[in-house]
């Protein structure tokens, strides 16, 4: 297990079966299907609690509730490293077309611009 940004695991240009997963499983959690899952999710949690079912019941739609809640959260983390990844990536390639369109007179601001660059590239 290594603790690598979730971006640049594996090959490069290649995704593995997790970033696979990760795809298909944000794809899905972006569908009016999963909505309506959900949906029904929370009207059952509801309906258990309103009609005083058993106990067993009410822990069953509360841990269901819960695990659905720990997964999402789990694939909205990725997601989001994911993406702050890749924007990063593009701003540090139009950082650096600027920087070699105007190196002719080094102002400040290109030099402020490349160190910035430069930061990324170390971290």
């Amino acid at each position: 297990m290594t603790f690598e940004h979730p971006a640049e695991k594996g090959r490069p240009g290649r995704l593995g079966r997790f970033e696979k997963l990760a795809e298909l499983a944000s794809n899905f959690t972006s569908s009016a299907l999963f909505s309506f899952l959900c949906v029904l999710l929370v009207a059952g949690f509801v309906t258990v609690h309103l009609f005083h079912l058993p106990m067993e019941w009410q822990h069953l739609a509360g841990d269901a509730m819960a695990a659905v809640s720990l997964l999402l959260l789990a694939l909205l983390k990725n997601s989001e490293r994911r993406a702050e990844h890749a924007i990063q990536r593009k701003l540090d390639a139009i950082a650096n077309v600027l920087l070699e369109e105007h190196e002719g007179p080094r102002s400040k601001a290109h030099r402020d611009l490349a160190e910035v660059v430069g930061i990324e590239e170390q971290e």
